[in-house]
């Protein structure tokens, strides 16, 4: 199924096509870490700005001094978290995708390096955390010039994958295919299964992502402990693998190295991965397999 950029409300209806996951799962799951910390606005940058996304507080410095509170949880996030949220997933041997913004990982090569031996994959989150539907079109195209080339640099190899901040621009989309090295993008959240849209005549593949099955509920005050954020996975779990039986889904899952990678939020993360190991037919895979596998599996056809 093929769209464009105008907004569709239909997609794959009452009859979504079977994803056929390998070895017939009921679900695949695709674990997400979003690796920020060290590309987001602050003064050192010369943005004029401290960046206060997803820290613990709401900052009560004034807009335009350096916050070195908020400056410091971000730092957590790389410093501790990280490990942290690497480890689990090591004990368990479970893989995940890092959306990784570029000059992030620059500033953190040890944590690139870790990346990389665990074989986790990369999707690229930018060439900083920022917005892009704030950039113009030649500042856009330069930004995912400078991302490329940064992650061929620190992990041996181009990004195939993409990811704004929040949403893309009424550009992203077109300048990805311009630049013509990703298989994919992320830039949605309308739906449980990939499809392609057509951006300047051609296919694009999208696997969407979520804001639901994510951490960012804790900034949003619906997360008290890590308790809810295990229950919270747990009912999307519960529902998707019912339905599996019949219309196989994925699932995505978004972490934050400075909100998930706390002790007691971290907890809640352990219990569901244990939770979801014990369960038969279930894909918890990278996010670059799933999109192979449905380029290979269900490649696109005009409608």
């Amino acid at each position: 199924m093929a769209v464009s950029l105008e907004r569709d409300f239909i997609g794959y209806g009452a009859n979504p096509p079977d994803p056929r996951w390998p070895g017939g799962a009921r679900l695949a799951i695709n674990f997400v870490l979003n690796y920020e910390e060290g590309s987001e606005y602050s003064i050192g940058d010369r943005d004029g700005v401290t960046d206060s996304g997803l820290v613990e507080l709401p900052s009560p410095v004034p807009r335009g001094e350096r916050d070195l509170a908020a400056e410091s949880m971000f730092e957590y996030g790389s410093r501790v978290g990280f490990w942290r949220l690497m480890r689990i997933f090591a004990e368990r041997e479970m893989p995940m995708t890092v959306y990784a913004c570029a000059l992030a990982l620059e500033r953190n090569l040890d944590a690139a390096a870790a990346i990389r031996a665990a074989g986790h994959d990369i999707c690229c989150h930018g060439w900083r955390w920022i917005e892009h539907f704030r950039l113009d079109e030649a500042e856009e195209r330069r930004h995912i010039r400078l991302a490329i080339e940064s992650l061929e640099r620190t992990m041996g190899e181009r990004p195939l994958g993409w990811y704004c901040r929040y949403g893309a621009s009424v550009n992203t989309r077109r300048l990805l295919m311009e630049e013509g090295g990703f298989l994919y993008d992320s830039d949605s959240y309308n739906d449980e299964l990939p499809y392609y849209v057509l951006a300047e005549g051609r296919p694009q593949l999208v696997v969407p992502y979520t804001l639901t099955n994510n951490d960012v509920k804790w900034g949003t005050a619906n997360f008290g402990t890590g308790a809810d954020f295990f229950t919270y996975l747990k009912e999307s779990f519960d529902v998707l693998y019912q339905e599996g039986a019949t219309a196989p889904k994925m699932m995505n899952v978004g972490m934050h190295m400075r909100l998930l990678g706390h002790p007691g939020r971290a907890s809640g993360l352990m219990r569901f991965l244990d939770y979801i190991a014990e369960k038969d037919d279930v894909w918890v895979c990278r996010r670059i397999e799933i999109a192979r596998h449905w380029l290979q599996t269900h490649p696109y056809r005009e409608s």
